[in-house]
């Protein structure tokens, strides 16, 4: 997660973190003025150069970004005057839709119509997740809050029944529970089969049954006295252990086979082998998209030719960019509010000005400059040639 993070949001202390780049909209300068002055605004209202690390990660991992937008009603030209962050898990969005047949017989359809649409909130959270409410089953109790006042970005991703917004690390999580269970189970049997234990072979004879045992509970007992020491009062103690499956083992052997005789049960031969727990590690981090070659310690960071970059590079860069894309929908929803609120613009004219808005994250990723470096070497190497 954190590599994840690193590489969307890059923090420079002498430039932004993100920056609204206008160059494909259409309007006046003194427009364009006016849109970057409210952009800065909006950034200072999320506080996003100090907490952008801390949002973003929110996004990421929740899969979806709620803010309630405070403004005064008296005086609405005044723009946004705060934005509150609201945990996910204790909103959901309602819609409540009114249900009316259309047509006659087999031609007959059912069409929804929604009838009121909004969000609730509840401090205790909900247990069922966001969809489509029918008012006459009734809604779970919460303080209702206006659509308009809620700016909410996700991740993009939907569950089977398109009703639950998924995170990127939803993906990862069989292969964490996996992992997680092999590593127990890893650590349970090289405790188990760590150490060697002793087999002691009793020869008892033609001796009944019961007196059989009781000769093999006597050799137990003489044979288990532990001198111990005890610190509290510096004297020795004998202390008497019961057998435990860590411990050594006494088996009866009749007469007719082979006398008494002790042997050893050799430890685990295989502690060292871990190929199936690195295998669902490494499964683990494809699921989180990052390059494997980022988790191993040993591997160092190279920049030089364009050759030697992996392809996973290539795809965890393009998958960071992506990611940037549809978390900047927080920034256009921020601005449209706050431009419209300021009397910019008008919200007719927001539909064609978000087409040519543009967001610019600084960027840590070296690698598309480095393809992009040889690919020109490579054209000028050619036109010098053909030259």
């Amino acid at each position: 997660i954190d590599d994840v993070v690193n590489e969307s949001i890059v923090y420079d202390p002498e430039t932004h973190t993100v920056e609204l780049d206008l160059d494909q909209v259409q309007v006046a300068d003194n427009i364009k003025d006016k849109i970057q002055e409210e952009f800065h605004n909006v950034k200072d209202l999320l506080d996003f150069e100090r907490q952008s690390y801390e949002v973003f990660r929110h996004w990421y991992i929740d899969g979806r970004l709620y803010y309630h937008v405070i403004i005064d009603e008296e005086n609405p030209q005044a723009g946004i005057q705060e934005l509150r962050y609201i945990d996910p898990r204790k909103i959901r969005k309602v819609r409540q839709v009114k249900k009316k047949n259309k047509g006659q017989g087999p031609n007959r359809i059912q069409l929804h119509q929604t009838k009121q649409e909004y969000y609730l909130y509840n401090e205790k959270g909900f247990k069922g997740g966001p969809g489509v409410v029918n008012p006459a089953q009734g809604t779970t109790q919460g303080l209702k809050i206006a659509k308009d006042s809620i700016l909410h970005c996700t991740s993009g991703l939907m569950s089977e029944d398109n009703k639950m917004v998924l995170s990127h690390l939803h993906k990862a999580i069989k292969p964490l529970n996996q992992l997680r269970v092999l590593e127990d189970a890893t650590v349970i049997y090289r405790i188990s089969r760590a150490p060697e234990r002793r087999i002691f072979y009793i020869d008892v004879g033609n001796l009944p049954k019961i007196k059989a045992e009781q000769y093999l509970r006597d050799m137990m007992a003489k044979h288990k006295n532990r001198l111990v020491y005890d610190a509290t009062t510096g004297e020795l103690r004998d202390d008497r252990k019961f057998m435990t499956m860590l411990e050594d083992y006494w088996l009866p052997r009749r007469e007719g086979g082979k006398g008494t005789e002790i042997t050893t049960l050799p430890a685990g031969q295989n502690l060292g082998e871990m190929d199936d727990v690195l295998y669902f590690q490494k499964k683990l981090y494809r699921a989180l998209n990052v390059p494997v070659s980022r988790l191993e310690p040993e591997t160092g960071m190279s920049l030089g030719r364009a050759s030697e970059i992996s392809r996973d590079e290539i795809k965890f860069q393009k998958f960071v960019e992506r990611l940037r894309l549809r978390f900047s929908d927080l920034f256009d929803q921020c601005l449209e509010k706050q431009l419209v609120l300021r009397g910019v613009i008008t919200p007719e004219e927001w539909s064609d000005l978000k087409i040519g808005i543009k967001y610019s994250f600084i960027v840590d990723n070296h690698f598309s400059e480095l393809k992009d470096m040889e690919i020109w070497t490579e054209r000028v190497r050619v036109a010098s040639d053909i030259d």
